[in-house]
């Protein structure tokens, strides 16, 4: 048995789900049911339903009446109550017509008709070795990428302020014990590259840093205040493990996201990798940080040492039974300095089978083509783009200090050239939200096609 199971117990015989209007409003109603002892979990809302990166309340049938009674009575503005038996429904006739297995042509019937995949076929297609197989999945999650998110590729960008970090996991090349360059940067420092951002158009900033208890939740307060108050952009943070009350603290501040990545739902893998941390610990955090109202991000590494298909699987699960709306799915890459520095670094195309993977299992959601693949393979980017992602991450992070970030071994810092580049590739095409005149002065010539 995965040790999944022994934290996601299915407790909905009868699955609806509540759309509420807004963010408030949806935690207003959740804090009702729970005032009620109603058994509810909060999940991205899925397509047909409501728009990408939004959150819906799931409940059992059997207290729908009770429900609409305590939404009606405490002035709750929802959208609708659904069953989610009346699923959106897929055409894969394109992809019916190549020469596929019987297995693979089942597992395509269940995702055409928005039928959940098991444990058994997200084995079956890690496991298979078939080209067909591999180009099958790749098309099945560009159609589901294209009726979920678009086209339209989000770009989002991360200032990585300090490279301090009190952990010691056994990968990464901020650990505790790795001797090397060590920086933070101030307030003035990180306002300073986020007018750059807002400049250019971006629209939600990344946070990132080691586990660095010298930013004080009112260190990070400053931050987020200054940074609403002048641009009024999204903020994402990442900077480890925070109390429970912290992350409410943050919800409240301003913050939309928080990124703390599960990495492996193995518990003895977990604390194989993570010299110092805990498996339960960190899915208690993942709770605590969706029940603040916060959008989580989540994902992990795909080709760790000791790290089985079987894992892999349950990692992909993970992500739909905790409800987690951001997913980066990242190579394991060998880091200098580290314990793991001798290891075998993780392979192309069973990274890409994860990306699509999660695309069919997680859908309305944002998967990004990450940093970690495009070091892996230039064109790693394009490719997962094509196989079901839909965000870049640019580094924003001041020139002098990108290098000094590194998390892993000769990382590639996207930046808005190569970011344009795989957009173009991938035939996608770039937000509307940029600022092009002022991109265009800085030197940037983009085709038209890609607006």
């Amino acid at each position: 048995m995965s040790i999944l199971n022994k934290f996601i117990k299915d407790k909905f015989k009868n699955p609806y789900i509540i759309v509420a209007s807004s963010n408030s409003n949806m935690l207003y109603a959740k804090n009702i049911l729970e005032k009620n002892s109603i058994y509810n979990e909060l999940i991205p809302t899925p397509k047909g339903f409501g728009e990408i990166c939004t959150t819906a309340i799931k409940f059992d049938k059997v207290h729908q009446d009770k429900i609409i009674k305590l939404l009606n009575q405490n002035n709750v503005d929802y959208k609708g109550i659904y069953s989610l038996k009346n699923r959106y429904k897929y055409d894969l006739s394109s992809i019916y017509g190549m020469n596929i297995s019987d297995n693979m042509r089942s597992i395509l019937q269940k995702i055409s008709n928005n039928i959940d995949l098991n444990k058994e076929d997200i084995l079956y297609v890690l496991e298979s070795k078939d080209k067909i197989v591999f180009d099958a999945l790749i098309k099945t999650a560009d159609v589901i990428r294209k009726e979920c998110v678009g086209d339209r590729i989000e770009i989002r960008a991360a200032i990585e302020f300090s490279n301090y970090c009190i952990k010691n996991c056994n990968y990464c090349g901020l650990r505790r014990h790795k001797n090397q360059f060590r920086y933070r940067m101030k307030e003035d420092e990180i306002l300073k590259e986020v007018d750059k951002l807002y400049k250019l158009g971006i629209k939600t900033v990344i946070l990132q840093s080691g586990e660095d208890p010298y930013y004080t939740t009112e260190k990070i307060i400053s931050i987020i205040r200054k940074i609403k108050q002048k641009y009024k952009m999204g903020i994402t943070l990442s900077i480890g493990e925070r109390t429970e009350e912290e992350y409410k603290i943050f919800k409240n501040s301003g913050v939309n996201n928080y990124l703390l990545k599960i990495e492996t739902s193995s518990e003895d893998l977990f604390e194989y990798i993570h010299y110092d941390s805990k498996f339960k610990t960190r899915v208690k955090h993942t709770e605590w940080i969706k029940n603040a109202g916060l959008r989580l991000g989540s994902g992990g590494m795909i080709g760790l040492p000791k790290q089985t298909l079987d894992q892999i699987a349950d990692v992909i699960l993970f992500q739909k039974d905790y409800g987690v709306h951001m997913i980066g799915f990242g190579p394991f890459i060998p880091t200098k300095g580290t314990p793991f520095e001798s290891e075998k670094t993780s392979d192309l195309d069973l990274n890409l089978k994860v990306i699509a993977l999660t695309r069919i299992v997680c859908q309305n959601v944002f998967i990004p083509a990450t940093t970690a693949i495009s070091t892996l393979n230039r064109e790693g980017q394009t490719k997962s783009l094509l196989a079901g992602a839909n965000t870049i991450m640019l580094i924003s992070t001041p020139e002098k200090l990108r290098e000094k970030y590194g998390i892993y071994s000769e990382k590639n810092m996207v930046d808005l050239d190569f970011t344009i580049e795989s957009i173009k590739y991938s035939n996608r095409k770039l937000p509307k939200y940029l600022n092009y005149d002022y991109i265009q002065e800085l030197g940037y010539d983009i085709d038209k096609n890609l607006k």
